[in-house]
């Protein structure tokens, strides 16, 4: 028997086609394998798919699950944009909070209707600050990314930090060699499994504007040679900062926007916002619009 699954195309972090980072996303996912999940992902050739399952339990409205072209990882930031903006626009939604089910936990999504469109709202999983890289493995992430220490911007650890999905935090001090960016990246996989960590999020801070944070994303151990716009990067980068008293801390939120995308021609924008407890950063929530670029079937 035919299974026909509905299956869109959506650029995030943006409103205009064709920039921003492109997600699949398949909105009626209940009797997909894994094998099939991965295959489609593959097949779409994003840098990750949602795939969108109905709730089996009270406590969560839809379970959420994401794939890259080669394995399946807990959350996504963008495709997590990506996937409620295609629920809400296929069921007409107005605003409205609804909790998803994912790798990283059961956390809320805020779905706001604005006029005729959509902006989505994620809340981010719990705030973990790994292992600050040094000596030799430092040597090695440099070395890939073909930059120095002279480079990096000083007092900003590398670290790595996690949201539900871990990055490595590379402060650098000039956009100009943000972009030129030249990573060797089968360097970078195999570090990749030393550190034990998939994402190398390397970022510029410009106080002057009102773009605080200008980054490039590379994870090339699951398949993600560069990640237009990350969400799972922005969001940590923004505990990080909160942590390490790079902003203003004094108030009990800090708000920023951040830009990527702009050395692939994919450029975005992503809202960023942290609860901060005692100085300390204490949840992270993200923001974006999105665009459907297309819409299929896929039929199985």
């Amino acid at each position: 028997m035919t299974r026909e699954y509905r299956c869109y195309q959506i650029d995030s972090f943006t409103k205009e086609k064709f920039s921003g980072n492109p997600a699949g996303v398949i909105t009626n996912a209940d009797r997909l394998t894994e094998m099939e999940m991965q295959k489609i992902a593959r097949e779409l050739n994003n840098s990750e798919t949602a795939f969108i399952f109905p709730s089996l339990e009270d406590v969560y409205d839809v379970e959420v699950r994401f794939f890259t072209p080669t394995k399946e990882v807990p959350i996504c930031g963008h495709a997590t944009i990506a996937a409620h903006y295609a629920r809400a626009v296929e069921n007409s939604m107005g605003t409205v909070r609804i909790y998803q089910k994912t790798g990283a936990g059961i956390l809320p999504v805020d779905i706001i209707k604005e006029k005729d469109d959509y902006r989505i709202v994620m809340t981010q999983g719990q705030i973990e600050f790994g292992d600050t890289l040094t000596g030799e493995i430092l040597d090695k992430i440099l070395s890939a990314l073909n930059i120095s220490y002279g480079d990096l911007l000083e007092n900003y650890p590398v670290q790595i930090v996690s949201t539900g999905h871990s990055k490595v935090m590379i402060g650098i001090k000039d956009k100009e060699t943000l972009d030129c960016l030249q990573p060797d990246l089968s360097f970078l996989a195999e570090i990749s499994g030393k550190i034990q960590c998939n994402g190398f999020y390397v970022f510029t801070i410009d106080h002057e504007s009102d773009i605080l944070v200008h980054g490039r994303m590379f994870a090339p151990a699951i398949g993600i040679s560069e990640d237009p716009v990350t969400g799972n990067a922005n969001g940590p980068l923004g505990a990080y900062l909160v942590h390490y008293k790079k902003v203003d801390c004094t108030s009990s939120r800090f708000f920023f926007r951040a830009m990527q995308g702009e050395a692939i021609h994919r450029p975005g924008v992503i809202d960023v916002q942290v609860d901060i407890n005692n100085g300390e950063p204490d949840e992270v929530k993200i923001s974006g619009n999105a665009v459907i670029v297309f819409q299929s079937e896929i039929l199985l």
